[in-house]
């Protein structure tokens, strides 16, 4: 199965998934899987950091060996859960990534998330690490970018103020949070020097996961 949270062997459906010695483990039957436990990378930050601009050109550049998704063609319909943190729509975000990385391709998720939504739900045992890196910017710059949006986005003063004020939140918190979150100002950073840090950030953590594979399957 492709869906971790279905047992292979007896179809039972996992509402919290098991894993074991890297191996997911079903309740119902006992059965143990081998799965891809790869790490998750999570290009966060508050709209007009520069996700959405970074990615396509992040894609490019590590075409072959990552698969970088937009977080928000999902937020839609159901998903859209009114509950704080929106879970339903995390934990298929989380479901949809783990199904990727059984191909063998680690997934760059970009979109707006911080470690309390991701890392208490049941899906957060698919991944050997979620690594969490935002892009913020001045208040004045993420502004002006966030005015420029075309008008269908619905970007109104009001939530432009919200915005700001998650921004602030979150320059605070970052490096209290659990796991860390790194933080890059992209208010004078061109392109380039931007999909540069986040590449460094990608590869950095790659290397992290292969080197710790290397060191648990010596033990084995």
């Amino acid at each position: 199965m492709l869906d971790l949270k279905i047992c292979p062997a007896c179809g039972d459906r996992a509402q919290r998934p098991a894993v074991e010695e890297e191996r997911l483990v079903c309740a119902a039957c006992g059965h143990r899987a081998a799965f891809h436990r790869l790490p998750l990378f999570a290009l966060t930050g508050p709209s007009g950091g520069g996700k959405s601009t970074v990615g396509p050109e992040l894609a490019r550049r590590l075409s072959g060996e990552v698969v970088v998704l937009e977080q928000d063609v999902l937020w839609t319909g159901g998903l859209r859960d009114d509950v704080d943190g929106h879970p339903r729509f995390r934990s298929t975000w989380l479901r949809m990534a783990a199904m990727i990385h059984q191909s063998g391709r680690p997934v760059v998720l970009c979109g707006t998330v911080v470690p309390p939504e991701f890392e208490p739900l049941p899906e957060r045992v698919f991944f050997a690490d979620i690594h969490y890196l935002a892009l913020v910017a001045e208040p004045e710059v993420l502004t002006r970018r966030l005015r420029a949006r075309p008008a269908w986005r619905g970007w109104d003063e009001p939530r432009i103020a919200e915005m700001l004020e998650f921004t602030e939140w979150l320059r605070r918190e970052a490096a209290g949070m659990s796991p860390p979150v790194e933080l890059f100002d992209t208010t004078e950073a061109s392109l380039t020097e931007s999909v540069d840090h986040v590449e460094r950030w990608v590869r950095r953590g790659l290397a992290a996961h292969r080197a710790s594979e290397a060191v648990r399957v010596g033990a084995d």
